[in-house]
């Protein structure tokens, strides 16, 4: 595989550039200390995550999207709220957890520095399931610059369609194997190598907090495989 090809990065958000689970928790953690609760924070977040993201991925197959994943955040959330017996968060607490808190999740460290030195030789973009807003909120707070955002809310299909990916090479006026796809996350590689992307995974073992990630290890059909950003930038020649 021919790196010369590449022209372009096209980066998943959640989880492989945001820390979801520590901005989670935490926001659980504090609405739980105001409203006198102990739970485990850590697995509502996990849960959380995983029924928002369900919620998310294929959307578009079969009608126009009817929601985005700053609505699933929070119609996940309501529904843990009843099932969990935290019927005395307000509100506030509920607003505050679904939408403010992941409108400014921190970046992992290792991606800022490096992002400026991958923009100078390929064109840099968050390929997302997430929301426009909650994309232009984190990387406002993160002082990241995107050359683009193509959000599958623009789209109008989602991750893992074939033919969100399909939209976004388009987009960028190139061919799919002039796209890397740049993810932690195997269910989006497999799904962007089989449209024509080359793919590259990069480790994120903390993403799920102490329970680990789902799929730590990338597929054997990825191109790159790396521990951080830094090593992405080496094995690419940025």
């Amino acid at each position: 595989m021919a790196k010369s090809d590449i022209r372009a990065l096209t980066f998943d958000t959640g989880g492989t550039i945001l820390d979801w689970h520590t901005g989670f928790s935490r926001a659980l953690a504090e609405a739980g200390k105001r409203r006198g609760i102990e739970k485990d924070w850590a697995a509502i977040t996990n849960e959380l995550r995983r029924r928002s993201l369900k919620a998310m991925l294929n959307l578009g197959e079969h009608e126009p999207p009817g929601h985005t994943f700053d609505d699933s955040h929070r119609f996940t959330l309501e529904a843990l709220v009843k099932e969990e017996g935290l019927d005395a968060f307000t509100e506030e607490d509920i607003h505050t957890i679904a939408y403010d808190t992941p409108h400014n999740f921190k970046c992992w460290p290792d991606f800022p520095a490096v992002l400026p030195r991958l923009r100078q030789k390929y064109i840099c973009a968050s390929f997302t399931i997430l929301s426009y807003r909650l994309i232009i909120d984190t990387a406002r707070a993160n002082g990241i610059s995107w050359d683009a955002v193509l959000s599958c809310e623009g789209i109008g299909t989602y991750k893992i369609l074939p033919e969100a990916y399909q939209a976004a090479a388009r987009y960028l006026q190139l061919d799919v194997n002039q796209v890397c796809m740049v993810a932690c996350h195997n269910f989006d590689l497999d799904a962007a190598k089989a449209v024509g992307f080359k793919t590259a995974f990069v480790r994120r073992p903390d993403e799920w907090g102490a329970a680990g990630p789902p799929d730590p290890e990338p597929n054997p059909i990825h191109d790159f495989a790396v521990d951080g950003f830094k090593e992405l930038a080496e094995v690419l020649g940025a």
